[in-house]
């Protein structure tokens, strides 16, 4: 399980290190891929391939599935922690998530997320404002 939030830097080499409480899970290797709300989600294999059984069991015949699937999927790349424990960012992603050299690495359960320090804070105060709004919706999910 993934918790945390760290601050990073990504290197003039696309090279991010990971947090070393996330290493051990990553250790057999991962798949980095676009996240939602414009940040990039990190999956160990394990859990990667959990979520790609979901995608691949969605109807071919509905476009948001075969929206989100390309998302997901068209956009992943297989990582490595090198001997320093960090990972190549591939550029792509980073374009896509806005990535500068500041950035925040989270941990969401199953999942790490990246995301571009300035971007997390004004996506994190936001949510902060609605939290009791949003925890409210929450019962209809069931928690």
């Amino acid at each position: 399980m993934f918790l945390g939030e760290y601050s990073h830097t990504v290197d003039n080499k696309n090279r991010l290190a990971i947090p070393a409480k996330f290493k051990f899970d990553l250790k057999q290797g991962a798949v980095i891929t676009r996240g939602l709300d414009n940040c990039l989600f990190v999956f160990t294999k394990n859990d990667w391939h959990a979520l790609v059984k979901k995608i691949a069991s969605l109807p071919l015949s509905h476009a948001n599935a075969r929206s989100f699937s390309r998302m997901m999927l068209m956009g992943a790349m297989e990582v490595r922690i090198d001997k320093l424990g960090r990972i190549l960012v591939p550029e792509y992603l980073k374009k896509f998530a806005g990535l500068r050299k500041k950035v925040i690495v989270g941990g969401v359960l199953n999942r790490i997320e990246i995301w571009d320090e300035e971007k997390w804070n004004i996506y994190k105060k936001q949510s902060e404002k609605n939290v009791v709004k949003i925890a409210e919706g929450m019962s209809e999910l069931g928690i």
